[in-house]
């Protein structure tokens, strides 16, 4: 399986290097020419392959989104057709506005974003877990300390994210559909959570999923 990556910030660079030490083809795009970030690969993602958006999708199985929410209208949509599109994107009031729609503490971003892509598959992975335990944390299957990343989404593509979640170094947790991705954004405990598979089953057992916020759709002009 090929990986795609769009977003060579700090979560997807990061993400670059653990898939290619996972033994996957990776590409690495970020938004302006691919020449801009070779030396941000090589160093921090060695092995990756650089690329324009719409060509690391045409080529990737699975593509991963880690840019700024607020540019989820950048996605190539065309390229991604027929994909697994991870989203591990988040409302952040820094870069999205503290008056975004997004802002909702029920605002389901991740059915958002699959009513951007109606012929893709959305699963929210990914987003829960800082970018410096993604670096630091990861183990080797059956490790004591092995920690947990959540998965939220249909449950066939949900299982492929999952291989991919444990193959970098996590025991992947699989909470349920895509609307259940409330429970992992900003404003949520689970939020920053870096516990086992046991500790963040917990947290996320005890925070009752929400209204999801759809009116978020309609100020976004769905």
């Amino acid at each position: 399986m090929k990986i795609g990556i769009l977003g060579a910030g700090k979560v997807g660079t990061i993400l670059a290097r653990l898939t290619v030490e996972a033994g996957y083809e990776t590409y690495l795009a970020a938004s302006g020419d691919p020449a801009d970030i070779d030396l941000i690969a090589s160093v921090l993602a060695p092995g990756a392959t650089t690329a324009t958006s719409a060509h690391a999708a045409e080529e990737a199985d699975l593509v991963i989104v880690a840019i700024p929410l607020r540019k989820h209208d950048t996605l190539p949509v065309e390229q991604l057709r027929g994909k697994i599109v991870v989203d591990a994107m988040n409302y952040w009031w820094e870069t999205d506005g503290r008056d975004s729609p997004f802002g909702a503490a029920d605002a389901s971003t991740s059915e958002f974003i699959q009513s951007q892509l109606p012929e893709s598959t959305v699963v929210k992975a990914f987003n829960h877990m800082g970018y410096h335990d993604l670096d630091e944390l990861g183990r080797p299957a059956g490790d004591p300390d092995r920690r947990a990343i959540a998965v939220a989404g249909p449950r066939a593509a949900g299982e492929t994210v999952m291989g991919l979640i444990d193959d970098v170094g996590f025991d992947p947790l699989y909470i349920g559909g895509l609307p259940e991705g409330v429970r992992l954004q900003p404003f949520s405990p689970a939020f920053g959570a870096n516990g086992t598979r046991a500790e963040l089953g917990e947290i996320i057992e005890n925070f009752p999923a929400t209204e999801r916020g759809r009116e978020v759709y309609a100020a976004l002009g769905r």
